[in-house]
């Protein structure tokens, strides 16, 4: 039997998984809590390589595949795109020697989110938690929308959801218009007196995150705080934007496209997937939205499977999605 490995890298650390190629559905999972190490050269590969080879190597004990090479692998990583050189310029000659592996793939993973929610088929795929990304491809090319931080982006986002509930809640406490007096409650109940708000959140290095945690006191609100429904609308106008700029025009799909939607942002529930659900059938009324088929992981293992059959359809990118040259024989 042929073996795929699949790979998940991100802020909450390491995820590998194990799979048939006839079957890429998960075979066994392993996970470290343990992220991988970033610094000025970008990912650091050494760190992931030493993470990642004694789980591999577990798994690859455990399904008794003897001296057998995967067939396969595919890394999909957070940062891949912009801080990947590192990964893309040691990995293929790393993951040779140390398991055989011939036929590679390093990803984005925002792209082996979208092939774990919607496999090689055209359409977009918004992943909406902290930040916010939309990826599309007419499997010719992709397109991506945001996905430019909580500073300069990510609009829609659950840190652009807290920022506007703890500005309004600012609002409210100046005295300003714009201010919801309910929001001004829930942010004093979680962070304290709003004086305090600013030595709170600008020394963190995690504000992201900080900022993220208020979108639900957002969506508690939403229901009879109409300042609160519209920060909700005003995501959801956004969210949907991103998706019509990266979901292909129906020109170069004529049998329309699929769009899912992905991630925690949508544990906040009708308060905010209510109007984004309308706001996509006015920006995308071509496109049918569909829920996501699995996850990244399970994303991951798809395109090995691919790679490993020669059936890969998703379009090859230098960051996006690189598949090294296989070493000559």
């Amino acid at each position: 039997m042929s073996w795929v490995l699949g790979v998940d890298s991100g802020g909450s650390g390491l995820r590998v998984a194990l799979a048939s190629v006839k079957d890429p559905q998960r075979v066994e999972t392993v996970v470290s809590r343990t992220p991988v190490r970033t610094g000025p050269g970008g990912i650091d590969a050494g760190h992931l390589l030493e993470e990642l080879l004694p789980m591999a190597r577990g798994l690859l004990e455990r399904a008794g595949t003897g001296k057998d090479a995967p067939a396969a692998m595919v890394i999909g990583a957070a940062g891949m795109a912009t801080l990947g050189a590192g990964l893309r310029a040691e990995l293929p000659g790393a993951l040779r020697g140390a398991l055989g592996v011939r036929r590679l793939g390093l990803a984005a993973d925002a792209v082996t989110a979208y092939a774990g929610a919607l496999g090689q088929s055209p359409g977009a795929v918004v992943a909406a938690g902290t930040g916010m990304v939309a990826l599309g491809t007419d499997l010719a090319v992709w397109h991506r929308a945001d996905g430019w931080g909580h500073l300069l982006g990510d609009c829609g986002g659950g840190a652009w959801i807290g920022r506007a509930g703890l500005e309004a809640a600012l609002r409210a406490h100046d005295g300003r218009r714009g201010g919801s007096p309910a929001l001004l409650a829930r942010m004093e109940s979680v962070f304290g007196p709003a004086a305090q708000l600013p030595g709170l959140l600008y020394p963190r290095t995690d504000r992201p995150a900080i900022l993220a945690s208020f979108a639900p006191e957002v969506a508690e609100c939403a229901g009879e705080d109409p300042v609160s429904a519209g920060i909700l609308a005003r995501a959801a106008g956004h969210v949907a934007e991103a998706a019509a700029a990266a979901c292909p025009p129906p020109d170069e799909v004529p049998g329309g496209c699929e769009v899912a939607l992905t991630g925690g942002l949508l544990k906040l529930g009708e308060p905010l997937l209510a109007p984004l659900r309308a706001e996509l059938a006015a920006q995308l009324p071509y496109a049918r939205p569909v829920s996501a088929a699995g996850d990244p992981l399970s994303g991951a293992l798809l395109l090995a499977a691919a790679l490993a059959s020669d059936g890969l359809r998703l379009p090859s990118h230098p960051t996006m999605l690189c598949v090294p040259a296989e070493p000559a024989d």
